[in-house]
This record gives structure tokens, sequence and C-alpha cells, in this order.
């Protein structure tokens, strides 16, 4: 995941030499931290010898798909409703699990207006 930069860091010491915040932070990108973690400053986990074990975008991916307080992919979509109804929310999750296509044509029908409804 690579961040977006806005530009670059190039700080003034207090004797005047430049300092280039974002060349240091690529230059020990893989130097392992100081500590206990395990990690290099990248946040890749290492074993022994500092050797890379699982890269830090399959650590953040199985966080995310273990954390039990996670928020789920939500996609929301407002249903346009004559205003005498209340306006209809579809919510689509994206981890159901696969239908059929037979069940997915039965269950929603296209109206005269071109809005979606229930069977």
């Amino acid at each position: 995941m690579a961040v977006k930069q806005t530009g670059q860091k190039v700080y003034r010491t207090m004797q005047g030499k430049p300092v280039d915040m974002d060349l240091l932070r690529k230059r020990y990108e893989l130097t392992p931290a100081v500590g206990n973690a395990k990690v290099n400053a990248r946040g890749d986990e290492l074993g022994a010898g500092g050797k890379i074990i699982r890269k830090r975008e399959e650590v953040l991916a199985d966080y995310y798909r273990d954390h039990p307080k996670a928020v789920p992919d939500v996609k929301i979509a407002e249903a346009t409703q004559p205003k005498t109804k209340k306006a209809e929310v579809k919510v689509e999750v994206k981890a159901e699990e696969p239908k059929t296509e037979a069940k997915k044509e039965n269950e929603w029908v296209e109206d005269a207006d071109g809005n979606f409804v229930k069977k």
C-alpha cells in the first residue's frame, strides 16, 4: 500500500543542514526496528537473521480478515420512490455467499418506473 506524498519534506537543522525525511524513510525501510516487535520499519514480520517472513500487506490483510470488530464493506444505494412512500435503502454486503443465478433473477423484479422490487 503506497502512501501518497503531498510534497518533498526537506527540513533544515539548527546548523542549516538540509534533512530529507522521505529519503531517510526510504533508505531505512528494510532496517529492523528497535525493540522486541520483530518487524522492520516498513511493517514486515522478520524471522531469524532479519529475513522477511510475511510482508506488510499480508499482515494487514490477515488482521482485517480476522478482526472481530472490523467494519464490513457495505455499499449503500438509495432507490428513488414516490413521495408518498419512504425511500428504501438497499444494502449490499460483499461477504455474502454467492447465490445461484436462478435465485438472483427470481428475487427482484423491475416495475414500470424502472425500480427493482421484491416479488
